[in-house]
């Protein structure tokens, strides 16, 4: 194009500022476009028509005219970011610019459902929505409206998030974009998956390992495509892949069992004698350009069709960092306050890489309709899944006073759950059967590539065990997202390293614009239960980090006292939409407090009072308990306080989010708001005393609306402390101070206080 020029001539610049064009030459969406180039003699035989005719969805074939126009793509994604970054003085525009030849070629070949595991591509990726119409959806019709818009509340957000119509999925912390690929491939085969991931990102520990065991459980599922995009650099320095050559990269790939291995190298095409081994495409002349432009046409469409054939198939981009903007390498990530528009580098970038109101014209036709339509229409994520009806769960009815494991009791929910939908899976560390849920295995199979009636699994299971607890909620969370029931158990104690992918999932689905299904976990063999392993399995803190969740709106912290309780906990749980959801249960024979009726509404309301002594004039004391296991030594406590002539309440709290006053949680800001919060009288009723305690086995924050409501005019709280090597649950708990004894004497003391 007459507006590309080199680096080094920054003051040749051929584009001229918006200013100076004809106000109506350029298409609508172009107000607010700094600059634009003069018209290319080109236009007029390979570009003088959309190379994606209407009613079709991609290229017809890789000619002259579709190598061209991809080429006006990717200028355009590359153009529109750094202005969009440079009207914040603020973003990422370095990554995304080397990939932005490979995003132009998959849309140009009509795929839209793109994943990515960078989040700093986040403004790339909001170009491409913008290019082909999507972000209408939103009130951004222009380049104004949309650097209006960027790094803004209630707009496009500095990372991908569940709130951007087209984009299927959100992108924060490296490595989870592979998931969201894997569980849209697994829920969709007939469609594409593709997946770009930052060299920066591989450096991560599971990216290749999550892939290589999903294949491995799933071999037939290989509609998903890896794009790394390696460019040498992270986000300060050189990446931990930089001195890799591309023989050592490609084994890489393979070692995973990626059968088919594709690398583009721009340094292949590079007729501006550019040193080193990464380099900037967009300084070759035009002929080299068009070169390297095909090549990544023909890649990414030889992937595809390997990919969507059985092949699992990788495409590696090997170009340099900055391409095409206003910096390279690490130096291009981000902007910084007075990296504006008029900054020279940028500025030049930007005259660079303008395009003529034809071409601009072009871009948008080519993009909107490519895969059917804007992203925003056609990607899979933008309508609710249809999903097989369930019925009624199951539920067992167990006596009060008898004894029931809580996990085994919801495991056979699991179980009539995944026989009635066949694409439900189970998540787990190789743990399920250790959690006393081993009827799972039993009734729905261990997903393994070998037979062995012994284990109960098999290649057709439902169970899926990777070891990583990454890999587990991964791709539970995944499936989730994009409108699939999964369940994800975990040790209590290793939950901590599944929870971040748990976390952004459930931040996206409170801005969803669509109903999924809630992603639900239950943490098992609690800190209580592993005394023997010692502080290794004793790490009940997750409670903790779900507990200060719990004002986001959508998150839920459920604590089960017994069997029956856990089984409406489950039932609850598969009934709701756009909410994350933990149960926390013990794997031991445990009391039976509540009836069915009770326990469900205990779930529903918040709480419920197990126990309270007979009327009489002592003092009450009100045991606010979160927990099963750890209600026995609170009901040992209740013997001897009320041996000295005091009353006793207590109280399970197994939902505290419902605990809440309404102005304390974010529940109005989500996709599906429940504003159900227990009044003020029922909340006294339960409550109220001469002394509350507040108990837990775990964490302590799941009490805090608790501690914030009560007036009792005396409280305390007792809760896990760290861990140690015991030989029973009630040495660990006493280790912790939480015994009878001591909950009894605390109580006491605060009455005579």
């Amino acid at each position: 194009m007459s507006a590309q020029m080199s680096a080094q001539m920054p003051d040749q610049m051929s584009a001229i500022p918006a200013a100076a064009t004809s106000p109506a030459a350029p298409p609508a969406f172009c107000e607010g476009m700094l600059y634009f180039a003069e018209p290319d003699p080109r236009d007029d035989s390979p570009a003088a028509e959309p190379v994606i005719a209407a009613g079709e969805t991609a290229i017809a074939s890789i000619d002259a005219a579709a190598v061209h126009q991809t080429r006006l793509a990717a200028d355009a994604l590359r153009y529109t970011m750094l202005q969009l970054c440079a009207s914040k003085q603020s973003g990422h525009p370095g990554g995304f610019a080397s990939s932005a030849d490979a995003v132009a070629a998959l849309l140009m070949l009509g795929h839209k459902n793109i994943v990515t595991e960078v989040g700093h591509h986040a403004p790339g990726f909001y170009s491409a929505m913008f290019l082909d119409g999507s972000l209408a959806g939103m009130g951004i019709e222009t380049m104004t409206d949309l650097q209006a818009r960027f790094r803004e509340r209630d707009g496009l957000l500095g990372h991908l998030s569940g709130a951007i119509p087209g984009l299927l999925a959100p992108a924060g912390p490296l490595g989870q974009g592979q998931h969201f690929a894997m569980a849209g491939a697994y829920l969709h085969p007939d469609k594409l998956f593709p997946c770009t991931i930052g060299d920066g990102g591989l450096g991560e520990p599971y990216v290749l390992s999550a892939m290589k065991h999903f294949h491995t459980a799933y071999p037939r599922v290989t509609n998903f495509l890896p794009v790394l995009v390696w460019n040498g650099y992270s986000q300060e320095h050189h990446a931990m892949v930089s001195l890799m050559d591309n023989a050592a990269m490609t084994n890489l790939w393979r070692a995973h069992d990626f059968e088919r291995v594709i690398l583009v190298d721009a340094k292949d095409y590079d007729d501006a004698g550019q040193p080193g081994a990464y380099v900037d495409s967009t300084l070759f002349s035009e002929a080299a350009r068009d070169a390297f432009t095909r090549a990544m046409l023909d890649a990414m469409h030889e992937a595809a069709e390997s990919a969507m054939s059985g092949t699992l198939t990788v495409v590696i981009v090997k170009q340099l960092k900055g391409a095409g903007v206003h910096a390279h390498g690490a130096k291009s990530h981000n902007l910084y306050p007075g990296d504006t528009a008029e900054k020279p580098n940028i500025a030049a970038a930007l005259s660079r890489g303008a395009l003529s109101p034809g071409q601009w014209a072009l871009v948008r036709q080519n993009l909107s309709r490519a895969g059917g339509g804007p992203a925003a229409e056609v990607a899979v994520t933008e309508r609710e899944r249809p999903l097989p009806d369930i019925g009624t769960l199951p539920m067992q009815a167990f006596a009060v006073g008898d004894k029931a494991v809580p996990s085994t009791a919801m495991a056979e929910m699991v179980a009539a759950l995944g026989e009635r939908d066949p694409a439900f899976i189970v998540s787990n560390a190789d743990g399920t059967e250790a959690s006393a849920m081993k009827v799972i295995n039993q009734r729905l199979g261990i997903r393994h590539p070998t037979a062995d009636d012994l284990y109960h699994q098999g290649p057709t299971g439902q169970v899926y065990e990777p070891l990583s607890e990454d890999a587990c909620a991964g791709l539970a969370a995944g499936i989730a997202l994009f409108g699939g029931r999964s369940l994800w158990l975990s040790y209590e104690s290793f939950a901590i390293n599944g929870w971040p992918i748990v976390q952004t999932v459930g931040q996206a689905m409170a801005e969803l614009r669509r109903r999924t299904p809630a992603v639900v976990s239950m943490f098992t063999a609690g800190a209580l239960e592993q005394g023997r392993n010692g502080w290794t399995h004793q790490r009940p803190e997750i409670e903790s980090y779900i507990g200060a969740q719990l004002r986001n709106g959508n998150v839920y912290l459920l604590y089960p006292s017994d069997a029956n309780m856990i089984q409406a906990a489950y039932a609850w749980a598969t009934g709701q939409s756009n909410k994350s959801i933990s149960i926390i249960a013990s794997k031991s024979q445990l009391p039976v407090y509540t009836t069915p009726e009770q326990a469900a509404q205990a779930i529903t309301d918040g709480a419920v009072s197990l126990y309270e002594s007979p009327d009489g004039d002592g003092p009450l004391v009100v045991f606010a308990v979160t927990g099963d296991m750890v209600l026995l030594p609170v009901f040992e406590a209740k013997d001897r306080l009320e041996a000295q002539g005091s009353r006793v309440r207590i109280v399970a709290v197994a939902n505290p989010r419902r605990l809440f006053r309404p102005g304390d949680v974010a529940w109005r800001h989500s996709a599906e708001p429940d504003g159900e919060f227990m009044d003020d009288s029922a909340f006294a009723d339960l409550f109220d005393g001469d002394v509350l305690m507040g108990v837990s086995g775990g964490g302590s924050a799941a009490l805090e609306p608790v501690l914030l409501r009560s007036r009792a005019p005396a409280r305390d709280l007792v809760a896990w402390q760290r861990g140690e090597t015991t030989a029973s649950p009630a040495e660990i708990m006493a280790f912790n101070g939480i015994t009878p004894e001591a909950l009894a004497e605390r109580a006491a003391g605060l009455l005579s206080a």
